[in-house]
């Protein structure tokens, strides 16, 4: 695979912590307004500009995208993000607890993303795929990376780690805990060079991002009569994490009512269709296994695919959304069902409880998709269901942004 250094705006060290913000899309806009109150430097502010907007401002609209730039601009004069000295790789850690990942800072190029050797699992929704283009086109830049991941290489790692033994570039810990380290490579062209027989990359976080990087690059393609191909516009930001180093928390689903049906209407029913079980743990502890919350009491549901089974249909969310949630629960089409709520297992088993003990329903507590179920439904071609992989800890924002 092709990845190329370059030059990025990143934060000063000192401002580092400020400037870092969670992904535009895992925070809501009041969310987002919370966690940039009293930081102007936060990039929460290009991100999610609609923050300094007033209440109730339409986030799509034209004041919004003006603003980001503003705000861009603004970090930028202010000292906050300053250009590098010159092209480079980066490796970029987080620690969360005992968990630890480490990938290399880079770009990719938008062609290895249109002939599929980016490969990808989710569907867009067109909406937020052109909030992102508008963004990264008003900008002319990326301010948040694509997290993608590979098959492990000895050879990558081992110059991922050589990388690590110089002073940090910057290192800290953020409010929730989350440690982030990153490191210059002084060498880039080695790695560069290391990556060339990786034979495809898997968007595990960015769909949106990727596929607007490449709307982006495609308009400025066909509005430069002398475009070769190797412009700035062509790469986007992203950083390469190994697929054993990855976290995958599950994605738990809420059903806001039971269909009509009493508790044990529902538990009867079940009965014909998996088997159950009492006093089953919140958090399901092998694959095929579900944690039913109904009635005050987590129930067990044990699934099973059929042998023949292709990749996506031996998913636990789907066999629960094929066998429980759309036979009997009346959740037809989860991507746009309202009686349906996704919970990324970050909040805990904890949320919900208090969720269906509040407002009625069940709520099922998914064990999590593996790393190699995502590769496997991706070389198949296949896309998987909607909310399948929670992938944690999140890239942060600002720490390096590419721009063209």
């Amino acid at each position: 695979m092709r990845i190329r250094s370059f030059t990025p705006l990143r934060p000063t060290p000192e401002l580092a912590p400020r400037v870092a913000s969670l992904p535009y899309d895992v925070v809501t806009t009041e969310e987002a307004r919370e966690l940039a109150a009293g930081n102007p430097l936060s990039m929460l502010h290009v991100v999610r500009a609609e923050i300094d907007l007033p209440l109730g401002t339409d986030p799509h609209s034209d004041a919004v995208y003006a603003k980001a730039v503003e705000n861009f601009n603004n970090l930028q004069s202010q000292g906050a993000l300053v250009r590098e000295s010159g092209p480079s790789l980066y490796i970029y850690q987080q620690r969360m607890g005992a968990h630890v990942q480490r990938g290399v800072v880079g770009l990719c190029h938008v062609e290895d993303y249109n002939n599929g050797l980016i490969k990808k699992h989710e569907k867009t929704r067109p909406d937020k795929e052109n909030d992102r283009t508008r963004l990264t086109g008003d900008l002319s830049a990326n301010a948040g990376p694509v997290f993608l991941t590979y098959r492990d290489d000895a050879k990558i790692s081992a110059l991922v780690a050589e990388a690590m033994k110089a002073a940090p570039l910057f290192d800290f810990t953020a409010p929730d805990g989350i440690q982030h380290t990153a490191w210059r490579v002084a060498t880039p062209e080695a790695l560069t060079q290391a990556f060339l027989p990786v034979p495809c990359f898997y968007v595990a976080d960015g769909h949106h991002r990727s596929a607007s990087a490449a709307r982006v690059a495609n308009a400025r393609a066909k509005a430069n009569p002398a475009h070769t191909g190797e412009e700035d516009y062509n790469w986007f930001l992203c950083v390469f994490f190994p697929g054993s180093e990855l976290q995958i928390l599950p994605y738990n689903r809420i059903v806001k009512d039971l269909n009509g049906r009493e508790p044990e209407e529902l538990l009867d029913e079940l009965g014909f269709c998996c088997e159950i079980s009492e006093n089953a743990p919140p958090a399901p502890k092998a694959p095929g296994q579900v944690s039913m919350y109904l009635g005050g009491r987590w129930h067990g549901l044990t699934l099973e695919a059929p042998a023949e089974a292709d990749p996506v249909s031996r998913l636990d969310v789907e066999m629960l959304q094929q066998q429980v949630l759309g036979p009997l629960l009346g959740i037809d089409d989860p991507r746009t069902s309202e009686r349906v709520e996704f919970a990324g297992g970050i909040r805990g088993t904890d949320y919900l409880k208090q969720q269906v003990d509040k407002h009625g329903g069940a709520a099922f507590s998914m064990y999590p998709v593996t790393v190699q179920q995502l590769m496997d439904i991706a070389d198949a071609g296949q896309i998987m269901p909607p909310k399948s992989t929670w992938f944690e800890p999140k890239l942060r924002s600002g720490l390096f942004v590419h721009t063209f």
